[in-house]
């Protein structure tokens, strides 16, 4: 690079500006699916095929990205990504048709879902133990703050004639800057880059060593305890979604609608207040993920994700809920055709926004397709405080509200600095860098395919045990990934990545049902050499 003083902010920049570009294209969505059911006249089900489009992509690059990053490196992967990206952004803001809209959601998707992957890996590779948790971490910061902008972009365009085309091209605005930032970077570390700072202990006759090559197939197997590793991988991918994440902030707006919140501002501030708590709790996990810790993050945000949780899921069982309708009215005929240059919008009071999306990041998906839709109107979700012969009195409610409410702020808290950072540092360590691309693709693959069930099952789930008992049931998978946390997950504050492969491979909780064969590397020990030397 010639200049190493720059390695770090440059760095910073792009994670910070990848994760920005994933969090502000999941978003935007819910501030331009108004106007484009307004000028195409989108029946519900093509609404949720607009919305989905982007959930397929992203699904489509994380089974086939990770072969990519690994056969062209992950700068190149990245720099591929974004002219993606454009390709995507310049169909979705020409688009006149429903069909030049799906396909540029789907290009956008798969285009963030590699780079969420590459920016994670390429990070973690180029900076040092004590640098790797804060930079990579930062693509969730980047991730909240991309959320917050693609609202105030919606509110400020919600007016504007045909502002939804500008609402998505913005988006390439963030993914040039890291391409700058990618051209002053090298392209990645060497192959003995991970054991630069080791010595082998063999004496001065041992063979330079050829690096091993691994398989899909490896990941399932006891060589250097591959089995192990891909057990933390998806175990921590698949608990992130099993707590119901993203269908927990979907009843963000009735949370606050019930606490007083009336009318538009309910929405506003379910979007708007939520995301801000996001970007507080992630700056704080920036602060605590190399002072604290990977797993003691994951072991208190986990903890509270299970009684906030189950918190709502008691306050539902007392204040008695009805349920909504289940899609939207139908558009308005009388809209306009929608066709290129057409910027007609009827005149129309601003909608409010629906709850943000979680992290998603690399590794966390944004809402459904039914989800997102759901939100724009009045609320789908059962409505708190419905007034039944049961129900407490006044004052009682408005405690149960604000408890709610305060559950719902926790919950939002503990997700952004324990699993949504978390996850993908780990996933960006845990594997030999000869298969760590198509490792974290394996796993990213399960995140978003979890994150598509649990999203389908949430109504029927409602319908069959009642929206409480949903969230209480949300509450125990907490409790179980804490368990699998503490038995499974291991600390990798302060350890390079050669010293974090070596902790793997001698590590006895990989699920063998043999006799552990060990492993054929030449061990390798840190040793202090003095600067007289």
């Amino acid at each position: 690079m010639g200049r190493p003083q720059l390695l770090l902010p440059l760095c910073a920049s792009v994670s910070l500006l990848g994760g920005l570009t994933f969090g502000y294209k999941l978003a935007v969505i819910s501030g331009a699916l108004l106007p484009l059911q307004l000028d195409f006249g989108l029946s519900c089900l093509e609404q949720e095929l607009l919305v989905g489009s982007l959930l397929l992509g992203a699904l489509l690059a994380s089974l086939v990205g990770g072969v990519l990053i690994d056969r062209y490196g992950r700068k190149q992967a990245i720099l591929g990504s974004n002219a993606v990206l454009l390709a995507g952004s310049v169909s979705l803001g020409l688009a006149g048709s429903l069909a030049w809209l799906v396909l540029g959601r789907l290009v956008a998707g798969f285009a963030i879902s590699l780079s969420s992957m590459a920016c994670c890996i390429y990070v973690a590779e180029l900076v040092g133990p004590r640098q790797r948790g804060v930079l990579v971490s930062l693509y969730e910061a980047g991730i909240t703050l991309g959320i917050l902008l693609s609202y105030a972009l919606n509110y400020a365009l919600a007016g504007v004639p045909g502002g939804w085309r500008h609402m998505f091209g913005w988006a390439v605005a963030p993914a040039l800057l890291q391409s700058l930032s990618l051209s002053c970077l090298p392209a990645g570390t060497t192959e003995a880059a991970p054991c630069r700072d080791l010595i082998p202990l063999q004496g001065s006759e041992a063979p330079k060593l050829a690096r091993p090559s691994y398989s899909l197939l490896d990941l399932f197997r006891a060589r250097d305890n591959m089995r192990g590793r891909t057990v933390v991988g998806l175990g921590l991918v698949i608990f992130q979604q099993l707590t119901g994440q993203p269908n927990v902030l979907c009843y963000a707006s009735t949370v606050f609608h019930s606490v007083g919140f009336r009318g538009a501002s309910s929405a506003v501030l379910a979007s708007v207040g939520l995301g801000a708590v996001k970007v507080v709790a992630t700056l704080m996990a920036l602060g605590l993920v190399d002072r604290a810790g990977r797993r003691a993050l994951l072991l208190a945000g986990c903890a509270l994700m299970a009684l906030s949780v189950s918190g709502i899921g008691l306050v539902s069982l007392t204040v008695p809920m009805d349920s909504g309708p289940g899609c939207l009215a139908a558009p308005n005929a009388s809209g306009p055709s929608g066709l290129p240059g057409d910027s007609s919008l009827p005149q129309r009071p601003v909608t409010p926004h629906p709850p943000p999306t979680t992290r998603q990041n690399p590794g966390e998906p944004g809402l459904p397709a039914s989800k997102k839709i759901k939100t724009l109107t009045a609320p789908p979700w059962p409505v708190l405080g419905t007034a039944t012969p049961t129900s407490p009195s006044a004052p009682e409610r408005a405690a149960l509200h604000w408890a709610a409410l305060v559950c719902m702020m926790v919950f939002v808290s503990a997700f952004s600095f324990g699993f949504g950072p978390v996850t993908w540092l780990v996933l960006s360590e845990i594997y030999p860098v000869e298969i760590r691309g198509r490792a974290f693709a394996f796993c990213n693959s399960f995140n978003w395919a979890t994150n598509l069930l649990v999203s389908l099952s949430f109504l029927d789930l409602i319908g069959a045990i009642g929206l409480s008992w949903t969230f209480l049931l949300y509450g125990l998978t907490a409790v179980l990934g804490l368990g699998f946390i503490y038995a499974f997950v291991p600390e990798t504050k302060g350890q390079s990545l050669a010293e974090i492969d070596q902790q793997f491979q001698k590590r006895r909780f990989a699920l063998s049902f043999g006799p552990r064969r060990r492993s054929a590397r030449i061990p390798y020990t840190r040793i202090e050499v003095s600067a007289a030397s």
